[in-house]
């Protein structure tokens, strides 16, 4: 198979349009990182229930569809569909998944048509006598070229997921070797994007993840004397499952548990460190850690640093729940402005099969939060949230202010402005949905009806984390793409779906 060919990562902002003329998108308006991902090694334990509760700490990261794979050393059954995870698994479902290996999927997709039951995962595979089940968090950049050069070989594929194209080239080179691993190797070799993967076959659970390691992947063992192994996009799903936070996956590393062994090794050389800066700002939960960052504090600095940068006069802070909390805390306490609960949320909205009428879904935002009148009435608040990418839901979350009675809106970001497009796994894969790119702040301000609006400088944000800037993939503030991406896929020209 061929390598992906070198072409020129640059891109060009798009012409400046007025800010009446910005056309509202059906996408949310925080970017969204499709999917969690969760796999667990565990003798006389109930990985089914286990992989559950995981998944279930793991909603946040995709609501669109779930699925668990277990298998019992001889036999391997997949229960998924679309859906939350409580809509998606009832009890006699858990019931029947037997066994000791299990991977689970939550998912969000970034592109495409994302609601179709062949596109949720794990995805199966039969390989000679054995099956796998592979669960994915990513976009791989050049799915198109390795789906062409599979079917060029014969192989068919039933979805439209680059996971799919993951799954079938693990397929095509565990033939080629007879050997999972050496599959699974070669595959890294060929796939370039971000994934961090979970997979198992009736045998065996095995964990890799990217070589710029641009998702999260983390490695827990259950403690309390319990034997096993457990995968996960993030520690807090190790914790809901009583497992102990052991390491992150090394970029480039695959990891296969059988029999109660851990073998790892470095399958594909680790490239330039490019963990998605996102993750510390909205993705991940506040109560994870991150490159031994607890997210809270990070969130809570953001603030701190947003209120020494881009003060103002005000009379109350508050966040917009719930990623903006943690940074309307920070910036309170830097400020010495009281922080408030302004806006409640609704926590039982989520994504709803349910479509509003017309008029409400204009003013969708009334349907997750509803103000505090006697709290912010007559005040001049600072408002803290975590970032614009479209400007929908913050129009409409400073007009439900307003007419709640505030004096003024002073609108504060804990990020730079997103002005360029994600190809590795977050849904703003065109520029043209970036308001940011084609408005300056004073249009934004004006197009969102707030008093004032300042963003968090890079700068500042690469400090809360921690971490040096050489870290991070921050290209949708600075446009440096980490990983090449092919000409066509960055002008929107290939629509094959990603799981995210």
């Amino acid at each position: 198979m061929s390598d992906l060919c070198s072409t020129d990562s640059s891109l060009s902002r798009g012409e400046v349009r007025p800010a009446e003329d910005w056309i509202l998108s059906e996408r949310p308006e925080n970017p969204e990182e499709a999917c969690g991902v969760f796999g667990i090694w565990a003798q006389n334990e109930d990985v089914a229930r286990l992989t559950y509760f995981g998944l279930h700490a793991l909603q946040h990261r995709g609501q669109e569809s779930a699925g668990i794979a277990v298998a019992d050393g001889h036999s391997l059954m997949v229960v998924k569909n679309l859906g939350l995870v409580p809509q998606v698994f009832s009890e006699s479902d858990l019931q029947s998944l037997q066994g000791h290996i299990a991977v689970g999927h939550t998912r969000y997709s970034t592109t495409g048509a994302s609601k179709k039951w062949d596109n949720a995962q794990p995805m199966i595979s039969s390989i000679g006598p054995n099956t796998i089940a592979l669960a994915h968090n990513g976009n791989l950049v050049n799915t198109h070229s390795l789906r062409e050069e599979l079917q060029s070989l014969g192989v068919s594929f039933r979805s439209t997921t680059d996971s799919e194209v993951m799954v079938r080239l693990v397929d095509h080179f565990t033939q080629v070797h007879d050997s999972i691993r050496g599959g699974i190797r070669d595959a890294m070799r060929m796939m370039r994007g971000a994934y961090s993967t979970v997979m198992m076959s009736e045998e065996a659970l095995y964990a890799f993840r990217d070589p710029n390691g641009v998702r999260p992947l983390v490695l827990g063992q259950l403690n309390g004397g319990r034997r096993g192994w457990v995968v996960a996009s993030e520690t807090c799903a190790l914790d809901i499952v009583g497992a102990e936070y052991v390491r992150d996956v090394a970029p480039g590393e695959l990891i296969r548990v059988k029999d109660g062994e851990l073998v790892s090794e470095q399958a594909v050389p680790e490239g330039t460190p490019s963990l998605c800066i996102f993750e510390f700002v909205y993705f991940a939960r506040p109560d994870s850690v991150l490159n031994g960052r607890s997210l809270y504090e990070a969130r809570r600095e953001q603030g701190a640093a947003l209120a020494k940068a881009m003060p103002v006069e005000a009379d109350l802070v508050i966040g917009v729940p719930d990623s903006g909390i943690p940074g309307a805390v920070g910036y309170a306490q830097a400020s010495g402005i009281p922080y408030g609960e302004g806006l409640v949320k609704n926590r039982y909205v989520g994504r709803t099969f349910i479509s509003p009428t017309q008029s409400l879904r204009q003013q969708g935002i009334r349907l997750k939060l509803n103000p505090l009148r006697h709290i912010i009435e007559g005040k001049r608040l600072v408002v803290v949230d975590d970032s614009i990418v479209r400007g929908n839901t913050s129009k409409q979350m400073v007009q439900l202010l307003r007419d709640a009675g505030t004096a003024e809106v002073h609108l504060r970001l804990t990020s730079p402005p997103v002005v360029w497009p994600c190809f590795y796994g977050i849904d703003t894969d065109t520029q043209e949905q970036l308001i940011a790119s084609t408005h300056s702040v004073e249009e934004i301000r004006d197009f969102v009806g707030a008093t004032s609006l300042a963003y968090l400088p890079l700068d500042d944000l690469v400090a809360s984390t921690g971490c040096p800037a050489g870290m991070f993939c921050r290209a949708c503030f600075d446009g440096q793409y980490p990983i090449e991406v092919p000409e066509s896929v960055r002008q929107g020209k290939l629509s094959l779906e990603s799981c995210g």
